[in-house]
């Protein structure tokens, strides 16, 4: 079959992570945690929520999970006034063909909300695929494999566009191609420039108006 594209959503479909970092911050300075929004960034970007959870009660002992509900709607409020597709990469989509997926650390729900308050949710339906369909969220490859399969695409055969660290590292451990995605608003501040390429992706994008050449020249 022709090359599928597996995309990761927040940080390279929709300008998400700067609003979800600075709820996440919130959680964080009210129980007191003393995690910078550097660190933050450089422990949880990527990740579920479920591992979140796990690195604060198993580093801190505090449980943020009665957190989570007012978090989320909190969350859900930020997106509805601010979120945006990332810059140019609806105008991106469009000149891509083939088989495409999206595979997040992203809850289901969020994934519908965020995707659909930035029309892109028709672009990939039905193949939008949570980390919480499958048993080992990223840096694990099971959800990129889920979403191959979904796709009846051979990991061979799928090149995936990843923000994080855990994505790209995932990505390699499925044996798919994966470039590094640097046109989100949180490059900066999460300093994804050196980290992605520490981690030796077969490309790096800095603007989504590149994405389609990029994808051209890796053939």
């Amino acid at each position: 079959m022709s090359r599928a594209l597996i995309f990761d959503c927040d940080g390279v479909l929709i300008d998400s992570e700067v609003l979800s970092m600075t709820e996440l911050m919130r959680v964080i300075h009210a129980r007191q945690v003393p995690i910078t929004e550097t660190q933050a960034y450089d422990l949880f970007l990527g990740t579920s929520a479920s591992h979140e959870i796990a690195y604060l009660r198993d580093r801190f002992g505090i449980d943020i999970t009665p957190d989570l509900a007012d978090y989320r709607d909190r969350l859900a409020q930020r997106f509805r006034q601010d979120l945006t597709a990332i810059p140019g990469m609806p105008e991106a989509l469009a000149r891509l063909d083939g088989p495409r997926a999206v595979a997040s650390s992203s809850s289901p729900e969020r994934l519908r909300l965020s995707l659909g308050l930035t029309g892109l949710w028709d672009r990939f339906a039905p193949h939008v695929y949570s980390a919480s369909m499958v048993q080992n969220g990223k840096p694990a490859p099971d959800l990129f494999l889920l979403a191959a399969d979904r796709l009846g695409a051979s990991p061979a055969d799928c090149v995936v566009i990843e923000d994080s660290p855990a994505g790209i590292r995932a990505a390699q451990a499925a044996g798919m191609r994966v470039i590094g995605f640097l046109g989100g608003g949180h490059a900066g501040p999460a300093r994804l420039a050196d980290r992605l390429a520490a981690l030796k992706p077969d490309a790096l994008v800095e603007h989504a108006a590149d994405l389609p050449d990029t994808l051209s020249r890796m053939g």
